[in-house]
């Protein structure tokens, strides 16, 4: 009696650490549940066939659409999901370096456009002395915005002192072009109230602009000498090796979203890991 009963107590302390060892998925008969966040509506077309194409694999992706950006890696940190989508690594590393999150990217997505546009202009050159230009407030986002608009041959940088361009490292700005901060997500509704805004791609998408059609001047990732531009699919730091989220990377980098971006972006999409 007392064997069996040190084998069933052997059983049950087997079955526990078994359980302290899954992921932070849920499971369910056999099936796995992953909680991933992502933001604007775009996301949810993008990830269609991912999710097709693990739900025949076993794995069930639960997709959570976030209103507010800045939210998704505490949401990660914390637990309330699993992975996140939505950030560049940039943004990863900053987010990173100013709150200490253990989170880490597992894979590439896409590199969004971030592009010109403008209810009044039909090309940058119309810009007029003094104008105003909408760009994101975010430190990260505000850099690129810089760096789009030198491309254009609005301003000219110097060196950044920290990884990204702000505002002091612009050395030219002939027609004192005068950069108004704001939330990324409302330039394009402040488009009335400025010469232009530089606007990330899902934010242009969401609001109804098309890329290839509406921007007055188009991204290009030669702006940007490394990857920091590029979309990641971000985990917690210890569950970089898990084979179930490597499973959603791979399902995510395959010719069925590469045809998405193609087929119903405009443009607005380039598939990051192949760049």
């Amino acid at each position: 009696m007392k064997r069996i009963l040190s084998l069933a107590l052997a059983l049950v302390l087997a079955l526990a650490l078994g359980a302290c060892a899954q992921s932070p998925a849920s499971t369910s008969a056999g099936r796995v549940t992953v909680k991933i966040g992502i933001t604007g509506e775009a996301e949810n077309v993008i990830w269609a066939p991912v999710k097709t194409a693990l739900a025949a694999d076993g794995i069930d992706l639960e997709i959570i659409n976030f209103a507010d950006y800045t939210l998704l890696n505490g949401a990660l940190k914390d637990g309330d999901i699993d992975l996140n989508a939505f950030q560049h690594y940039a943004y990863l590393n900053q987010q990173i370096a100013d709150n200490g999150y253990e989170i880490a990217a597992i894979g590439d997505t896409y590199i969004s456009a971030m592009s010109i546009y403008s209810d009044k202009l039909t090309d940058v050159n119309g810009l007029k002395d003094g104008d105003k230009i909408a760009i994101p407030n975010d430190p990260v986002n505000l850099g690129r915005a810089l760096s789009v608009a030198q491309g254009a041959g609005i301003i000219t940088l110097g060196e950044p002192a920290e990884s990204t361009y702000e505002l002091e490292n612009i050395t030219g700005n002939p027609k004192n072009i005068e950069f108004v901060t704001v939330d990324a997500a409302q330039i394009p509704s402040l488009l009335p109230d400025v010469a232009a805004g530089i606007i990330n791609g899902n934010y242009a998408l969401d609001f109804g602009l098309s890329p290839q059609n509406d921007a007055i001047f188009y991204d290009d990732v030669s702006f940007y000498p490394d990857n920091r531009y590029v979309n990641t699919i971000t985990s917690r730091s210890a569950d970089v090796s898990n084979a179930t989220y490597l499973k959603i990377v791979a399902a995510y980098q395959s010719d069925a979203v590469e045809q998405v971006f193609k087929n119903d972006f405009d443009g607005s999409y380039l598939p990051g890991w192949k760049k």
